[in-house]
């Protein structure tokens, strides 16, 4: 199920998109990247539309994941 992250408040998002950028262990190249900043990145993901959040009722979790996955575009 795709949650909108609109219905997020925005502590829980916050949260959410730390949690996902702290397990992730993403490669930044050279220059380093602060939490804030990888968070920032991902919210703007959220917001065009090139990621979104799955729950998933199987598992019980929550994750933030590209939308081509899907075939969502807003």
């Amino acid at each position: 199920m795709i949650i909108p992250f609109t219905e997020l408040s925005e502590d829980t998002l916050n949260n959410l998109i730390e949690q996902f950028v702290l397990q992730e262990g993403t490669e930044y190249g050279d220059r380093d990247i602060s939490l804030d900043e990888k968070v920032i990145q991902v919210k703007q993901q959220l917001k065009s539309g090139d990621a979104i959040i799955v729950y998933s009722e199987l598992h019980e979790s929550v994750n933030i994941v590209p939308a081509e996955r899907f075939h969502h575009k807003p």
